[in-house]
């Protein structure tokens, strides 16, 4: 098991409110599955970050490339491996 960061840089501002509801009932349904670590747009509307927890990148990718705003054209993803340290 690991944690993968998908980025997801927004392309269609306007589209993206339209597809934001379906964006999160999806999330919402990982994170039931206990398949979502963190989640959260970035402050300066430029996209958001999904750390995704995942057996392989493949699954990540399966994950991140189902996500609506991914499969509509709303936001390019960006996938990657996330080494997670502990803060104490």
């Amino acid at each position: 098991m690991g944690y993968y960061a998908a980025l997801l840089h927004m392309m269609d501002a306007e589209k993206n409110a339209e597809v934001l509801p379906r964006h999160i009932a999806y999330l919402e349904e990982l994170e039931a599955e206990g398949k979502v670590f963190a989640r959260g747009p970035f402050t300066d509307g430029t996209g958001g970050l999904i750390v995704y927890i995942a057996d392989s990148y493949e699954e990540a990718l399966a994950f991140a490339e189902a996500d609506p705003h991914v499969v509509e054209g709303v936001r390019r993803l960006e996938l990657k491996e996330w080494g997670a340290l502990t803060v104490k």
